[in-house]
């Protein structure tokens, strides 16, 4: 195919192509791109004509990519992520008259505990742009930057797609928060011996704090786990149990509380750190390039404990 022979190809069937090939399901590819699943399937069948090749085929419940169509999305990303930058580094931006979608993963603790002050600067300095946010995690963040879903996260990170950026954004340290009246800081033992309510993305009993306590032969119980952060004031106050929360997310959670408060852990913990990640394809793009640096103002601020 020569360029002439380009404008009879249509860049929107290769944006859902993409993203059929990471969905590899009709309707959720259609809530992704705003189509309805006749549109989606219309789209497929224009996608087969054109590459001459089923693409996806069904295998009992689910549908699964060929050969062919790997081959070719692995050809066509690198491409598209060029054009994508092209097209965005062309444009100029002023965040007082932009209307940009800005696309933002967080973590529950970051959105619980830093994200209100960063709207605040984006609605005071872009109040014509809209932000949607994702709920992310270090399982998800990968795949959510890779489809484009979001176009940079903050989270605990590990592994991360080739052309990702990362930037540090802060260690996360940890409070325990508690809603007795007991005077005095709480004792190892006491920690241990307490009952323990946990934030669990996924529903799991444990987390890094377990592994700091099996550091030093120690254990803990927990007996409720919650999927977000926003619960733990009104869960915690008035009962013996303890939360081990983000620094950031503890401060949120104790202000304007006349009953929680916020002690050092009793053991050591090894830090991890919240980082800021994104697409390559972006990084400079004018308006995400703003977008970053407003993210890196407002959450790597180290945050008093009342």
């Amino acid at each position: 195919m020569n360029r002439n022979d380009l404008r009879r190809v249509d860049m929107n069937l290769l944006v859902i192509f993409e993203v059929l090939m990471f969905e590899k399901n009709l309707t959720r590819a259609g809530e992704k791109l705003f189509l309805g699943q006749p549109a989606v399937s219309a789209a497929l069948a224009r996608l087969r004509d054109l590459f001459d090749d089923p693409l996806l085929v069904r295998n009992g419940r689910v549908l699964e990519p060929t050969q062919r169509a790997l081959a070719i999305l692995r050809e066509l990303q690198p491409a598209m992520d060029t054009i994508s930058g092209a097209v965005s580094r062309a444009k100029d931006f002023d965040p007082s008259i932009s209307r940009d979608v800005f696309r933002i993963g967080l973590s529950d603790d970051a959105e619980f505990g830093l994200f209100p002050p960063l709207l605040n600067q984006i609605r005071e300095e872009a109040q014509n742009v809209v932000v949607v946010v994702r709920r992310v995690n270090f399982l998800l963040m990968s795949s959510m930057l890779s489809t484009g879903e979001i176009s940079v996260g903050v989270s605990y990170t590990t592994e991360l797609p080739a052309n990702a950026k990362r930037k540090k954004l802060r260690d996360l340290g940890c409070k325990i928060l508690r809603g007795d009246n007991r005077p005095g800081p709480l004792t190892l033992d006491e920690y241990c011996e307490r009952p323990h309510a946990l934030v669990s993305f996924s529903g799991d009993l444990s987390g890094a704090i377990d592994n700091d306590l099996a550091r030093i032969g120690r254990s803990r119980r927990v007996v409720l786990a919650v999927p977000q952060f926003s619960g733990l004031r009104a869960l915690l106050a008035g009962t013996e149990m303890l939360a081990t929360v983000p620094d950031y997310a503890a401060c949120a959670l104790i202000d304007g509380s006349d009953v929680l408060r916020a002690d050092e852990p009793p053991f050591p913990i090894v830090l991890s750190e919240l980082s800021m990640v994104w697409n390559g394809v972006n990084d400079n793009d004018p308006a995400e390039r703003w977008l970053r640096a407003r993210i890196a103002e407002h959450m790597a601020v180290e945050l008093p404990i009342p």
